[in-house]
């Protein structure tokens, strides 16, 4: 690409001053002439969507791509502010989605919902500058943050054990349940849970922060892809299952049990515009609006698009529910025009059986934050191995743990084929504006339920298909297949029978410490992540490894191997084929788990 002229080595004395003027003159040249806000950029290819014929048609135009723009090339001043909200906006629906999700599950009023959007937002958007820093910490050999554009976002590995402990607090009567005169249970607000869980992992972060000073090679030696392809499935499956597609039939609170009276008789509750039973054809329809709004952007859309296709499937189904009633304003009237962290806060408590299985969610935070510092870096053009990369994961899990108080940590590079920090500080700024902007909260706070479920169906999805691409990285041999076959007995089984350990220590008489640790177990083996992923870590550990043999379980190109695990036949496809010979151009890739999460 073209640059501004640079200054000649003889156009100014070389003196102190001028050294110390030269970046102040670089900025003004670059905010003064076209070159610098522009530079020779393939806009075109940018923002030009696909037509059909061209899709459909025999042969497919070639399309010349543009520039890669590196960790710490120069950019056009105009390309940072777009690749900066096209990672915004691909980030966005990930971003807001699991402060929804809590607040409904735990019945949060509409003020407190809207602050925790903005909260998610501009936390995000702080964090992730500190991510990109990369700064080396006074009288260690330690760095904080990656120094690569990761930028910070919600993790959904933190929803299933979140969900655990709500029930619990629940069922102990630390929040109020109300029974109405036909037996129907209804959960009443309860701020202080979420404050439970906020406190619970502020203190649990310290355990990630501690494993930033693990090195990465003993990390991944701990937990190699059976154990991380197995966690990251069952998170997928199990949001798919809780808050997915429940949402895509008309919301996932207590609506979704079909009372025959109360106030959530109807969904999303009979206070709403127009409520309906949950199921109902018309939610149905909003759903699938979304959802297929999606596959046909990614069909159609231009690069820009295709990297904000949630956001446009939120936005296209919006309109439509819009138009037929089903969105109040209320939400949008009552929301603040300008709020910022602390405007509401929440009292700060510690959960004592939500330690473990925090603690374990920290594990798995600090295993996505290893795999995503390496797409990033892949994707970036950088090592992957060697001291320096070893510096960015050390950096990261230790940031990350830090983020813990508020977000974790998720990337958004591939689509746009920009690397470069300048477009991640706009993505963060973006972000930061879209939180501290309170009335953008109470626009994503009217968002129908089955609107935002079609559109989380296929985020959540992405999760699983992300887990099945580590998959493929495997060989396939006994070993591996026996792995995952003894973790996914637990991790599945759990799942489709949720309340198989519900009375494991039923008739255990206890006092209050060990009653504490014993429903700290039961949080634990009854999410389907955390005892799957734990067994596959043992199993691991414990299964001796085997000679390669180039007959049994190894997968050959083109062909398919028919191997045998006990009295067992199973047939390992050409399935990963597809995932190792792919190419390794993104230009037509649609997003995937590191570019909307927010924690791959």
């Amino acid at each position: 690409m073209s640059h501004p002229e640079s200054l000649g080595t003889g156009a100014f004395p070389h003196t102190t001053r001028t050294g110390r003027m030269e970046p102040l003159r670089k900025f003004a040249r670059k905010v003064t002439t076209k070159s610098g806000w522009f530079g020779d950029y393939d806009f075109k290819w940018l923002f030009i969507p696909t037509l059909p014929f061209s899709v459909f048609g025999r042969k497919k135009a070639a399309r010349r791509l543009p520039p890669f723009f590196a960790l710490d090339d120069d950019l056009p001043l105009a390309l940072a502010l777009v690749c900066g909200l096209q990672h915004a906006l691909a980030m966005l629906a990930g971003l807001i989605t699991p402060p929804i999700i809590f607040a409904n599950y735990i019945a949060l009023a509409p003020s407190y919902q809207s602050y925790m959007i903005s909260a998610s937002l501009i936390s995000c958007g702080l964090l992730s500058m500190v991510q990109m820093s990369h700064l080396r910490i006074p009288f260690t050999q330690l760095y904080l943050g990656t120094g690569i554009i990761t930028c910070v976002g919600t993790s959904f590995a933190t929803l299933p054990v979140a969900f655990s402990i709500f029930d619990s607090l629940y069922e102990n009567g630390s929040c109020a349940m109300t029974t109405l005169a036909d037996g129907t249970v209804t959960k009443a607000p309860c701020p202080d849970a979420y404050g439970a869980l906020l406190g619970t992992g502020m203190l649990c972060s310290i355990f990630e922060i501690l494993l930033s000073l693990v090195p990465p090679k003993t990390l991944k030696r701990l937990f190699p892809p059976q154990v991380t392809a197995t966690v990251i499935l069952l998170i997928g499956c199990s949001l798919i299952k809780s808050s997915g597609f429940p949402n895509f039939a008309g919301g996932s609170n207590d609506c979704a049990k079909l009372n025959t009276s109360g106030f959530f008789q109807l969904c999303p509750n009979i206070a709403a515009p127009k409520p309906l039973p949950w199921g109902a054809p018309q939610f149905i329809g909003l759903g699938f609006l979304s959802f297929s709004t999606i596959v046909v952007v990614e069909i159609f859309g231009s690069p820009f698009m295709r990297n904000a296709s949630l956001i446009i499937g939120l936005i296209v189904g919006c309109i439509v529910a819009g138009a037929a009633g089903y969105i109040s304003s209320s939400s949008i009237d009552s929301s603040p025009a300008i709020t910022f962290l602390w405007v509401k806060t929440f009292k700060l408590s510690l959960y004592g059986p939500g330690i473990l299985p925090m603690i374990a969610v920290y594990l798995v935070l600090a295993l996505e934050a290893v795999g995503d510092i390496t797409a990033s870096s892949e994707a970036s053009r950088l090592e992957v191995e060697g001291d320096k990369f070893n510096e960015r994961v050390q950096g990261g899990i230790l940031a990350d743990g830090l983020a813990g108080f508020l977000a974790g940590c998720g990337t958004v590079i591939a689509i746009t084929r920009c690397a470069n920090r300048q477009a991640g500080f706009c993505c963060a700024c973006f972000l930061m504006l879209f939180g501290i902007l309170g009335k953008i909260s109470g626009v994503f706070l009217s968002i129908p339920n089955s609107v935002l479920g079609g559109v989380t169906t296929f985020l959540f999805a992405t999760v699983i298909t992300s887990g099945v691409k580590v998959l493929c990285r495997l060989k396939w041999d006994r070993r591996d297949r026996f792995i995952l076959a003894g973790s996914w007995a637990f991790g599945f089984g759990n799942l489709l029978v949720p309340t198989a350990f519900t009375y494991l220590f039923r008739g255990v008489e206890a006092n209050s410490g060990l009653s504490g640790f014993l429903n700290a177990v039961m949080i634990v083996v009854s999410t389907p992540y955390l005892a799957g992923g734990l067994s596959a870590i043992f199993l691991n550990l414990i299964l001796p490894y085997e000679e390669p043999d180039n007959g049994e379980g190894v997968r050959h190109d083109n062909a398919n191997a028919d191997v045998e695990l006990g009295h067992t036949s199973m047939s390992v496809d050409n399935l990963c084929d597809s995932v190792k010979d792919e190419p390794t151009d993104h230009s037509e890739a649609g997003p995937s788990l590191t570019e909307v999460r927010q924690a791959e």
